[in-house]
């Protein structure tokens, strides 16, 4: 483009519109899928990412870390 300019922006909205979409799903009872695991088992949860083989967002266990 001429002078090199650029057009940049979130797809997600901000903090406001955030907070608005996590109110609306926790009044409506909409939760995630989640697959829980130990901060010990993260190499083997990114090989498993890596195979195509998570059905579910992984969320690490951070009490693990003290362990």
């Amino acid at each position: 483009m001429l002078g090199r300019k650029s057009v940049a922006g979130s797809l997600i909205g901000g903090i406001a519109e955030t907070q608005e979409m996590l109110d609306f799903c926790g009044e409506h009872g909409i939760t995630s899928d989640i697959e829980i695991i130990q901060m010990q088992e993260i190499n083997a949860a990114y090989e498993r990412m890596l195979k195509s083989d998570v059905k579910y967002r992984f969320v690490i266990d951070m009490a693990s870390l003290k362990a």
